[in-house]
């Protein structure tokens, strides 16, 4: 359909029809026995506004969505297609790793691979838009959600947000591509205390600096909608707040596609105490241009006496509804309402051999090994192992935010370890509490060559109003570690996780610890062939792990300090009196089956100005017996700078692999443009001066640098 004829169809189009093209209803409006009479007076919405809601969510399945679509425009009088969303966040059927975990990989190809695929499960299940990705700045581990983020590093989060954008969306939503949601705008990953849907206050200067980027990197990608976040930005919810939406995100950005809330949110802009009823709440929303209202009724129930008290126009309707008719003309809809849906494709697409490979190697490269104790790892066949703890057997490794993918059809430990250790005992040491159990896990443990505990969080525990205030191993895990660490035998620690731990009450315990995340489908078989060796693990941390929960929110590119902390107490200097401020263990970190070895950078000159780029040359070499991957980090310090600077920001890094013994040289290109940021007044630049350029294994390598200098032309 061209523009123009969207024109037309919008010139058609009743007051009424456009107000409910901006109400988004959840699926129970859409459920097969028609019973909506509930929901509909809840919501305070009469049932023509229900004909002709213009979107829902939640609901997937070939057959089904073509049923719902078909009954839609039957009682459609313009036939306008309904758009299907869905929290499609680490896979739809196949299971990927969760986000995080995607983070720890480093490996933003295998990224936008799993999200291509994510969209050819969904687009065939007639799903025609994802709600992901989450491209939140997260530095405080309390907060469930981080789970749903890369992390705490603005550089690495703009990376994976435009691949997890690009392989949603392909080059133009082609065939089993779908429409991308980038959330939560803005700075929902600052909730104060890391309490999920908290206040947050922060500067201009700090949200420009480190929140937006990464929101503005998947727009510039060609994300086809932005959801506004729960909580406030300068005291006003950001889903009415007119700067935040109005001036940044369409002026100053130019986004022209879709803005949606998320679920109830505008409706809790008058319980933020800051509209005073539905009314208000609708008006402060049109005029920061939200297009779409989720699951609550503040448009439906006052955007047209808003038109005729002239409080608004219609032209400002009109303008919402147009967006949404856009994304639905480019998804084809008007052409074929149904799109991808495919029952027959359907099923032999979902869960597909070829998808498991992907989310397998997707998995594999997600494990992250932060100790390995006399080279404990990898395990031989031969060896007798003792598996034990509440992971060893558990469906539990998938993680929140699962949408399609069943928990039943992953790989438990268990499964992938017997496939590998012929001579494997196993235990879930479920009822700890029953000193039998912890006996029979010592009997256990005594017999084996090594003990693998299976350890960690349940799913449940992590995601979207999961925060927490204890982040370390429960109790009773806590009692299985040291009722094994006294037999003797060495002990290889698993970590599920959806978030960074304290592991500092078992690092001295255990011999090897690897951070197995929420892996997905082929989580056995990915931590399997890790043990093993099949897979040396190259994942790095994409977040800081604390010594304490006290440290929170912590990460590695803090502030310069007047009075700066040599890591150790001393008086008067920024220090806990009972803790190091370092990580336990830092962002960036991670070891493998295989030392590397940098060599000394070298720069192609130690001066740099804005019209011309300098190299920085370092050659890493595998000085192990396995082939082996590295993600090799570039970071850069402003040494003085008109605002404060941080000690160290990420500014490149690549993942290279090697054959033992093989080396290969690496090129940095630095230009002006990396070196910019923004000063106390808004302004974004670079200026001239001198600067620490660092190459190595993580924000704590600090081994290899070397200093440059920009100067002016």
């Amino acid at each position: 359909m061209t523009q123009e004829a969207l024109i037309d169809l919008l010139k058609q189009m009743t007051l009424a029809e456009k107000v409910a093209q901006m109400l988004q209803l959840p699926p129970s409006f859409f459920d097969e026995s028609g019973e909506i009479t509930g929901p509909m007076n809840e919501l305070g919405i009469d049932q023509a506004t229900v004909e002709s809601a213009g979107s829902t969510l939640g609901i997937m399945g070939a057959k089904r969505l073509k049923r719902i679509q078909q009954e839609y425009l039957a009682k459609s009088r313009l036939k306008i297609p309904l758009l299907f969303m869905h929290d499609v966040i680490h896979g739809l059927r196949t299971g990927f790793p969760i986000p995080l975990a995607m983070g720890a990989s480093w490996n933003v190809d295998l990224a936008r691979e799993s999200a291509r695929i994510a969209a050819y499960e969904s687009a065939v299940s007639g799903i025609h838009l994802t709600f992901s990705p989450m491209v939140d700045l997260v530095r405080d581990a309390r907060w469930g959600r981080v789970m749903e983020s890369t992390g705490e590093d603005g550089y690495l989060n703009s990376a994976f947000a435009k691949a997890f954008v690009e392989g949603y969306q392909g080059k133009a939503l082609e065939k089993y591509r779908i429409a991308a949601c980038v959330k939560h705008f803005a700075a929902y990953g600052a909730a104060e205390a890391g309490r999920d849907y908290n206040t947050v206050d922060m500067s201009r200067w700090m949200l420009r600096e480190y929140y937006l980027p990464a929101y503005k990197v998947a727009i510039d990608a060609g994300a086809k909608m932005v959801m506004s976040a729960f909580n406030t930005i300068d005291g006003v919810p950001a889903t009415v707040n007119d700067w935040l939406m109005k001036d940044l995100l369409r002026e100053e950005w130019g986004f022209d596609g879709l803005l949606i809330s998320d679920w109830g949110a505008l409706w809790e802009a008058v319980v933020h105490g800051q509209c005073q009823d539905k009314k208000e709440a609708a008006h402060r929303a049109i005029e920061a241009t939200l297009d779409i209202e989720m699951c609550s009724s503040c448009y439906p129930q006052h955007l047209s006496t808003l038109v005729s008290e002239g409080k608004i126009k219609e032209e400002q309707i009109d303008h919402a509804v147009l967006r949404i008719l856009t994304l639905k003309n480019e998804l084809g809809l008007f052409e074929n309402p149904y799109r991808d849906a495919d029952e027959a494709l359907e099923s032999t697409v979902l869960l597909s051999a070829e998808h498991r490979k992907v989310s397998l190697e997707q998995a594999q490269e997600s494990i992250v090994m932060l100790k390995n104790d006399a080279d404990i790892l990898p395990l031989q066949a031969t060896q007798k192992i003792a598996l034990i703890g509440p992971k060893a057997t558990t469906h539990d490794l998938v993680g929140a935010w699962n949408c399609g993918v069943l928990p039943e059809e992953a790989v438990t430990i268990e499964a992938g370890m017997r496939a590998l250790f012929p001579q494997i005992e196993v235990m879930d040491a479920v009822s700890w509490a029953d000193e039998l159990d912890l006996a029979g896990a010592v009997a256990m443990a005594s017999r084996a060559d090594v003990v693998v505990l299976a350890l960690g969080e349940e799913a449940s525990m992590s995601g979207e109003a999961k925060s927490r205030t204890v982040i370390g191993l429960s109790d009773t895990q806590l009692k299985l570690i040291t009722a094994v660490k006294a037999t003797g035998t060495p002990i290889v620690a698993l970590i599920s996780t959806g978030r960074p731990l304290d592991l500092s009450a078992i690092v001295e315990d255990v011999d090897a610890i690897l951070i197995t995340w929420f892996l997905g489908s082929e989580a056995g078989n990915a931590i399997a062939r890790t043990l093993i060796g099949q897979n040396n693990p190259s994942g790095k941390l994409p977040m800081s792990f604390p010594r304490s929960v006290g440290q929170l929110p912590l990460y590695y590119n803090a502030f310069k300090t007047g009075r700066p902390s040599e890591d150790q107490f001393e008086i008067y200097r920024s220090n806990y009196i009972d803790e190091r401020i370092s990580a336990l263990y830092p962002f960036g970190y991670g070891i493998g089956y295989s030392p590397f070895h940098y060599s000394d950078i070298t720069l192609s000159s130690n001066t740099l100005d804005k019209n011309r780029s300098i190299t920085a040359r370092v050659t890493v070499t595998n000085q192990g017996e396995h082939r082996g991957k590295e993600v090799v980090q570039l970071y850069l310090t402003d040494l003085f700078g008109r605002v404060v600077r941080p000690m160290k920001e990420l500014k490149g890094f690549v993942k290279i692999e090697l054959e033992a013994g093989m080396s290969q040289e690496l090129n940095f290109e630095i230009s002006e443009a990396m070196l910019r940021f923004y000063d106390n007044r808004g302004h974004y630049a670079s200026e001239s001066g001198d600067f620490t350029l660092f190459i190595g294994a993580s924000s704590a390598d600090d081994a290899r640098k070397v200093n440059f200098s920009l100067v002016e032309e």
